[in-house]
């Protein structure tokens, strides 16, 4: 852990993942949280969503959001406009290094499936399992149709190696064609375009404001929130959190179930 003193200046930004982080398990806001994240507003902040969700997951949380409504998403391949419904930037996956990506995978791990997220839209191929409810307007089918354009998304999944296998095998094969992260327990890899990832985004964001990250306080639980906490200025891993990202971040928060994010907030801009 860096050492950050106690008595850093109220932040600029406030970059928080979303689910394990801000979200308590029921995924809502809670009341607590909903007003330190309006008091950090009020203090002159910007609080930003950063998550690997896409666009379509974040319409319901639009009323949590401050006035400029806008979200890093898709682990930094698209910002969202919450409040306009919109995607107002994207760096996306090129269909042909998707395809490489994909098909480096399949050779070395025969039964792997893949699904795709391209802007509002989501598409996968018939063996690939869904853990939610299928969106409405997904696609299905194979591969070339999938990837027949930029996806913001690429998801890889095998239902029978373990995840840590999995994952740092997947991420080797993949080497420097594309960026690959992981966040949900499972076997399963998010793969998005070479050196997109939410700090990126994020770090980017921020600089067209002038704010380094030195006026940034990060919050997440997974290791796709990894590059973010080893960017902001100050870093907070919840209490809830995946081992790597607690020895990455400054401090640990209390769990997303007992409104850490709300309780550090409130200290600093209270």
């Amino acid at each position: 852990m860096r050492d950050v003193p106690t008595s850093a200046l109220r932040p600029r930004v406030v970059a928080t993942d979303l689910d394990g982080t801000l979200l308590g398990p029921d995924g809502k806001v809670s009341p607590r949280t909903r007003a330190a994240l309006r008091m950090a507003e009020k203090a002159g902040a910007i609080v930003v969503f950063t998550t690997g969700r896409p666009p379509r997951w974040l319409d319901p949380l639009s009323d949590a959001v401050g006035e400029h409504g806008v979200a890093v998403c898709a682990n930094g391949a698209l910002v969202y406009d919450v409040h306009g419904r919109r995607v107002v930037e994207q760096h996306g996956l090129a269909h042909d290094v998707a395809m490489e990506v994909a098909t480096a995978l399949r050779t070395a791990f025969p039964g792997v499936a893949f699904a795709m997220e391209r802007q509002m839209i989501y598409g996968k191929e018939p063996a690939f399992t869904n853990r939610w409810p299928l969106p409405e307007g997904s696609i299905e089918g194979a591969l070339e149709v999938l990837l027949t354009e930029p996806v913001a998304k690429l998801l890889a999944r095998h239902e029978e190696i373990p995840q840590l296998e999995f994952v740092r095998r997947g991420t080797e094969v993949i080497g420097d064609l594309a960026t690959a992260t992981f966040s949900d327990g499972q076997a399963l890899l998010e793969i998005s375009a070479r050196g997109v990832s939410k700090a990126s985004t994020l770090a980017a964001f921020c600089a067209e404001r002038g704010i380094g990250p030195e006026g940034v306080v990060a919050f997440g639980d997974m290791p796709n929130d990894l590059l973010m906490l080893e960017w902001a200025g100050m870093s907070y891993a919840m209490a809830n959190a995946h081992p790597d990202v607690i020895a990455a971040a400054d401090r640990v928060c209390a769990a997303n179930h007992e409104d850490g994010v709300a309780r550090v907030l409130e200290d600093l801009f209270r």
